[in-house]
This record gives C-alpha cells, structure tokens and sequence, in this order.
C-alpha cells in the first residue's frame, strides 16, 4: 500500500532536514501516492538565509498554504498516514502539544493524533526549558514521535548534507520507509 504523507516545514533553523527529505521523498516514489506540504512564511525566510535561495517548490508534490483549511489533510477521511514536521519549532510543538488548531499545520497534526496515525516532529531548538520537555512530554502521551534534530555519527559523514541525512534516513525509518540508510552493526 502506498503512503500518504504530510510534510510540515516550520521557521526554526535547519533548513537542510526538509531539503533532504523531500529529496529522498524523490528517490522513494514507489512507496507514496501523496505528499501534500505546508511551508510557513517563517520557514521560507529561515530557508533563505541558511540555503542563501529562495525555496522552490517541487512539482512531484502537492503545496498548501498555512492558512488553507480546505487542503485534504485537514479531514481524517482523506486517510493521510503519515505526518512530519520537520524542522518542528517549539511554538508549533507547543500548540500541537495543547491541541490549538489555528493554522493547517496544528489542525493536521490535531487530526493525525485524533486518527491515531503516525506524526513525527523533529525539534531543532537547544537547549530544551520545562515548557519545551513538558510539551514534549504532552506530545508523547498524545501518541506522537518526538524526534530531535540530532545527528549520529557512526557512519562517519563527510559533508552537512550527510550529517542532516543521518537525522532524515532516522525520520524516514520512524515513519516506516524502506530507505537505504547506514544499518548499526552491518
């Protein structure tokens, strides 16, 4: 069966997670039917200045706007499986953490949860206050994946790209993807 997948991309810093799975996302479409994304205005100007261009959709996926409550993904019955925040700020995890659906990336995740699929949120911020753990916290017990952007290092990665990829190939294996990836222990 393929999957359905949202693909949330927030304003905190680590613009090259997101541009690394979408790029992986490519490389993998035997195992999707849809990726619908939503970039926020913030995430766009963070993308800017870390990539030094202008984020530019990818026509293999579908684009909806922060405010667009009409997107598929924003009703349980469109049977999207698979959500992924990622960079996921801590404002974002915050109202995802307190169910405020007042824009379509908590009102996707709110309905991901309420569905009992899989939603991913890949935190960038350090260090981490007692809101932050607590809301995380909150997401846990909620039934989401809380996934921090920290890279591994036993693959001995060369380039920034191949370190984002030890977080990424990590997102994509939570969500289920069959990915070559550096396997521990092989």
């Amino acid at each position: 069966m393929k999957r359905k997948v949202v693909v949330a991309i927030t304003g905190a810093s680590g613009s090259v997670y997101p541009s690394r799975l979408l790029s992986k996302f490519l490389q993998i479409k035997d195992q999707w039917e849809a990726i619908g994304v939503v970039v926020t205005n913030n995430a766009k100007e963070v993308w800017q200045v870390e990539t030094g261009t202008l984020f530019k959709p990818e026509p293999a996926f579908s684009y909806f706007a922060p405010a667009d409550f009409n997107a598929p993904f924003a009703s349980g019955s469109a049977r999207f499986d698979t959500m992924i925040v990622i960079p996921c700020s801590m404002g974002v995890l915050g109202r995802i953490a307190s169910g405020i659906s007042n824009d379509l990336i908590t009102r996707a995740a709110d309905v991901i949860l309420k569905e009992r699929r899989k939603l991913i949120c890949v935190v960038r911020e350090t260090p981490y206050s007692l809101i932050h753990i607590k809301n995380m916290e909150y997401l846990t017990l909620a039934g989401g994946i809380v996934c921090p952007a920290t890279p591994s290092y036993y693959s001995k990665p060369q380039t920034i790209g191949e370190v984002a990829d030890t977080v990424v190939d990590r997102v994509l294996d939570l969500a289920g993807f069959d990915i070559p990836s550096y396997r521990w222990g092989k």
